[in-house]
């Protein structure tokens, strides 16, 4: 526990320190794009929350290799295959110049760095005949690897709308990697998972309720990045794990970006990059989280801003608890996922017809 109190710190400090200067850096690392189609923020805020998750990272390998006779080489081949990923997103967020491709392939690139360097590949799903081409193929079980970790970060970044949503689901999905990993005996897995997850919580610290703080897109992609590549790192160790577990846990992100692609074209006729408030966490916000609707005051805007997340959390549990359940059980964690994607599309069908259940309903007018 002692890696999580360390990330925990370091990141709950090092975010600190970025809203305590920011007038000193506000003109290249706030979000000033007050009035963007995704847009919920009410002030300008820093965005470069990643680097906080960084430096929790960074300081919980550091402690381990003052710690350990053996550096931990796993820990630092980790994070530095993680560095394109990083790369791409953090200049995007200070330079606002970087597209969704060039972050995808730089993203794509560190897999492959992973692939080689730590063996994080993809050689099995869990299907038949697909197992024995990806096991006899490599070239297939490496483009694979890479569409997948970067498809996930990609989902990580899009998620991430509203205050405590995107950093609270993988805080969650990584300490169920490291629980599994924990029963396996798997030291590295735990010590990785437990460092991602303190990071994640002492950024949270500053950025759930009131968002003083956003990840951005260095946060998401690198965040995003670690939970794929750590993925894929547990199925390739332990054969006794389901290649489906770790996608149950990443359902809600995952299945977020492919409905999100499909509406976007065959809906609206646009492209997938396009960006829109069509999103299931923008509908709950305008259709159940009805606090101070219309109000102008800040307070009440970030505060609702904040009670959209908590849904999110809920709807994510709906695929996390069969997985923890059925983590060695591929036929039951496949049907988990379908569960998933069938009450996904129940509540975003009502939430677009304007049928919100009404135990949803969170209401209170501005008197």
């Amino acid at each position: 526990m002692i890696v999580f109190l360390i990330a925990f710190l370091s990141s709950a400090l090092t975010s600190w320190l970025i809203i305590r200067s920011e007038h000193l850096h506000q003109h290249l690392t706030a979000d000033l794009d007050l009035n963007g189609v995704q847009k919920f923020h009410v002030v300008a805020v820093p965005r470069v929350g990643g680097l906080a998750i960084l430096f929790g990272m960074l300081a919980s390998a550091c402690w381990l290799s003052l710690l350990l006779s053996v550096p931990p080489y796993q820990t630092w081949l980790l994070l530095m295959v993680a560095g394109p990923a990083f790369f791409g997103g953090i200049t995007e967020d200070m330079t606002k110049r970087v597209g969704v491709l060039p972050r995808l392939l730089l993203t794509m690139l560190s897999a492959m760095a992973g692939y080689w360097f730590l063996g994080a590949a993809l050689t099995r799903l869990d299907l038949p005949y697909v197992d024995v081409l990806l096991s006899s193929w490599w070239p297939l079980s490496l483009l694979l690897t890479a569409v997948a970790v970067g498809g996930v970060a990609n989902a990580i970044n899009l998620i991430d709308g509203y205050n405590g949503l995107a950093a609270m689901v993988s805080a969650g999905i990584a300490l169920c990697l490291g629980f599994v990993g924990y029963l396996l005996g798997d030291s590295f897995m735990v010590v990785s998972c437990l460092s991602l997850a303190g990071a994640l919580f002492g950024f949270l610290v500053w950025n759930f309720p009131f968002g003083r703080i956003f990840l951005g897109d260095g946060g998401a992609y690198f965040v995003g990045f670690l939970l794929a590549e750590l993925s894929v790192l547990l199925v390739a160790r332990h054969p006794h794990v389901s290649a489906w577990f770790p996608m149950l846990l990443l359902f809600y992100p995952v299945f977020e970006t492919l409905f999100t692609i499909v509406r976007r074209v065959s809906v609206h006729g646009g492209s997938p990059g396009h960006p829109d408030a069509c999103h299931l966490h923008q509908m709950l916000y305008k259709r159940a989280v009805r606090w101070y609707v219309g109000s102008k005051d800040p307070y009440h805007r970030t505060l609702r801003n904040a009670m959209t997340s908590p849904y999110l959390w809920a709807l994510w549990l709906v695929s996390a608890v069969p997985a923890m359940l059925f983590w060695r059980f591929s036929m039951l964690l496949l049907a988990s996922c379908v569960m998933f994607a069938l009450v996904y599309l129940w509540l975003y069908r009502r939430l677009a017809r304007w049928k919100t259940p009404k135990w949803m309903i969170l209401h209170r007018s501005r008197h």
